[in-house]
C-alpha cells in the first residue's frame, strides 16, 4: 500500500505540475496559469478537484500519443469567506484549453453539482473553443454546458470570467450567466474572428478591437466588469460573491455595518439642485445613503444614463437603479432599459430588495430608438419591476415624467413605499411641454405670446406639479426631508423583509423581446 501512495503522489504532483514550457509560455503571454486562479480565487487551502485523473479516450491526429491528466479543465469546490463555490477553470496549456469529450463532461458534472448544492458556480474561461479533432463530439459538449447554464439561471448565482480567448459557440455560455468578468489586453470574446469578418465583410480589425474588454464593457455591453490585470479582477469577483446568496433560496449574507440606520445625509441637501434642467452626479447620492458609501456598480461604462449598483444599507444588500443626469439628462433609452431590467431581474431571482432612485425626464425621443424598438426595449423594464417580488422603494428626488416614471418602479406597477423629495415634479410631462400644447391657442392669439406663455407654464406647474399633489392623492406615500432618506429606505425595507409576494400559477411569462 506504501508504494501505490508513492505512486499516487507521483502521479497528482505530474498532474498539478503540468509541463513547465507550456506554464512558462502562459507567463510570457501576461496570464496565470488555471491553478495559481483558483488560488486567488478561493479561501487559501480549500480547494478539492474533482476528476484531475481524467483523461480523453480519442483517437486519431494524434490525439492517442497525448492524453494529460485533467484533460485541460479543472473543476471542483472550495470556499470564498466560508461560503461553498464551485468552479472550473479551462487549462490554457493543455490543448489550448480546448473541449472535448472528456473536457465537456468533467464540466458537466461541476455544474451538475453546483445546482443540487446550491452554490454559486465560477466559470473561469480561457480556451480556444472546440477541439478541433474530436469533431461533433466536442460540439455536443457545449450543448450540455448551455443547457446547464440555462437550467441553473436563476437558482444559482452563475459567474463567467474571461481570462483569455472565447470564441465561436463558446462565448454563449457566459452570456448565459448571471455576470461576465473580462481583462484587457488577454482577454477576448467574439462569435467569428478578425480573419473571418475581413473574409466576408472587408472589414479589417484586430482581436481587441473586435471583443475585448473595452468593447464589450463600454459598446456591447456583453461584459459587465473590466479590469487591468487577473489579480484585480478574481479579488472583485470574490467581492460580488460576498453579496450575493448561495442560491434563490437564501437571502444574500448580511453584514454588521458600523454606519448608524438613522444616519442623517445633509450633504443630499445641497448636491442635489431644485432646477430640473441642471445635472449632477446620482453616484454621490448612492454614496450617501449606502453604508460607509461603498457600492459595486454593474455595468458602470455601458448605457451610463442608468446606474445599476450593489450595496449594503444597515449591513443588508440591495440593488439600486438610478437615473444618472449627468448622461444624457437621465433619460431611458434602448440600452438604458436593457441594463435596468436585466439587473432587476437579476435582484429578483436572488431575493435582493430594490432601491429605485428617480430622476428622469423620459424616454429618449429620436427615429433612431422607434425605429430601434424603444417601444419593446422600454417593455422590458417594465415587464421586469411588475414581475419582481422583492421589497421595492422608490424615492423621487426630482423630475418624473411620462411614462418613464410609470417604468421607473411606480406605486402604479407595484413599489412596495414610495418616497419624495420636496422638489419633485411628477407629470405627464415638464410644464413648458404640457402649456405648449394645453394652451396652444390661447399663446398663439395672445398680443404677447411669450409672457402669456410664461404665466400658464407658472400656473400649470402651481396647479399640477407641486411638490404634493402625487401625495395628496396617494401615488406617494411620503415627501421627506432628503437628509432622511437612508433612514427612510432602511426602516422600509426592515418592515417589508418577510414580504410574500404570491404570483399567478404559470409555466413562464413571455417577456418581450
Amino acid at each position: 500500500m506504501h508504494d501505490r501512495v508513492a505512486e499516487l503522489t507521483l502521479i497528482r504532483r505530474e498532474a498539478e505540475a503540468g509541463d513547465a514550457k507550456a506554464t512558462q509560455a502562459q507567463h510570457a503571454r501576461g496570464k496565470l496559469t488555471a491553478r495559481e486562479r483558483i488560488e486567488l480565487l478561493l479561501d487559501t487551502g480549500s480547494f478539492r478537484e474533482v476528476e484531475q485523473l481524467r483523461r480523453h479516450r480519442a483517437t486519431g491526429f494524434g490525439l492517442e500519443a497525448k492524453k494529460p491528466y485533467t484533460d485541460g479543465v479543472i473543476t471542483g469546490w472550495g470556499t470564498v469567506e466560508g461560503r461553498t463555490v464551485f468552479v472550473y477553470a479551462h487549462d490554457f496549456r493543455i490543448f489550448g484549453g480546448a473541449l472535448g469529450e472528456a473536457h465537456a463532461t468533467k464540466i458537466h458534472k461541476i455544474m451538475d453539482m453546483a445546482i443540487a448544492a446550491g452554490a454559486p458556480l465560477v466559470s473561469l474561461n480561457d480556451g480556444a473553443g472546440a477541439r478541433i479533432q474530436e469533431g461533433v463530439s466536442a460540439l455536443a459538449g457545449y450543448g450540455g454546458i448551455f443547457q446547464r447554464n440555462t437550467k441553473a439561471s436563476g437558482v444559482i448565482p452563475q459567474i463567467s470570467v474571461m481570462l483569455g480567448p472565447c470564441a465561436g459557440g463558446a462565448a454563449y455560455s457566459p452570456a448565459l450567466t448571471d455576470f461576465v468578468f473580462m481583462v484587457r489586453e488577454t482577454s477576448q470574446m467574439f462569435i467569428t474572428g478578425p480573419d473571418v469578418v475581413m473574409a466576408v465583410t472587408g472589414e479589417e480589425i484586430t482581436h481587441n478591437g473586435l471583443g475585448g474588454a473595452d468593447v464589450h464593457a463600454e459598446t456591447s455591453g456583453v461584459c459587465h466588469f473590466a479590469y487591468d490585470d487577473e489579480e484585480t479582477c478574481l479579488a472583485e469577483v470574490r467581492y460580488l460573491l460576498s453579496m450575493l446568496p448561495q442560491n434563490n433560496r437564501e437571502t444574500p449574507p448580511r453584514v454588521p455595518s458600523a454606519d448608524p440606520a438613522d444616519r442623517r445625509c445633509e450633504q443630499l441637501l445641497d448636491l442635489v439642485p431644485p432646477e430640473g434642467n441642471r445635472p449632477y452626479d446620482m453616484v454621490r447620492v448612492v454614496e450617501e445613503i449606502a453604508d460607509d458609501g461603498e457600492y459595486l456598480e454593474v455595468h458602470e461604462h455601458w448605457a451610463r444614463n442608468v446606474i445599476c449598483a450593489l450595496a449594503r444599507m444597515d449591513g443588508e444588500v440591495v440593488g439600486i437603479v438610478a437615473n444618472q443626469p449627468q448622461v444624457l439628462a437621465g433619460v431611458l433609452d434602448i440600452q438604458a432599459s436593457e441594463k435596468a431590467a436585466r439587473f432587476v431581474q437579476m435582484c429578483d431571482a436572488f431575493n435582493i430588495p430594490l432601491v429605485t432612485l428617480v430622476d428622469v425626464p423620459g424616454f429618449l425621443p429620436g427615429v433612431g430608438q422607434e425605429h430601434g424598438g424603444i417601444i419593446r426595449h422600454g417593455a422590458k423594464l417594465l415587464y421586469a419591476y411588475c414581475n419582481a417580488t422583492v421589497p421595492r422603494i422608490q424615492v423621487i428626488l426630482r423630475k418624473a415624467y411620462g411614462g418613464a416614471y410609470i417604468v421607473m418602479d411606480s406605486r402604479s406597477i407595484g413599489a412596495d413605499v414610495s418616497l419624495a423629495w420636496p422638489a419633485n415634479e411628477i407629470a405627464v410631462m415638464g410644464a413648458e411641454g404640457a402649456a405648449n400644447v394645453v394652451f396652444r391657442r390661447r399663446i398663439a392669439e395672445a398680443e404677447d405670446p411669450e409672457s402669456v406663455r410664461a404665466q400658464l407654464v407658472k400656473e400649470y406647474r402651481a396647479e399640477l406639479m407641486h411638490p404634493y399633489y402625487a401625495a395628496e392623492r396617494g401615488l406617494v406615500d411620503d415627501v421627506i426631508d432628503p437628509a432622511d432618506t437612508r433612514s427612510a429606505v432602511i426602516d422600509a425595507l426592515a418592515v417589508l423583509r418577510a414580504k410574500h409576494a404570491a404570483m399567478p400559477a404559470r409555466k413562464h411569462g413571455n417577456p418581450p423581446a
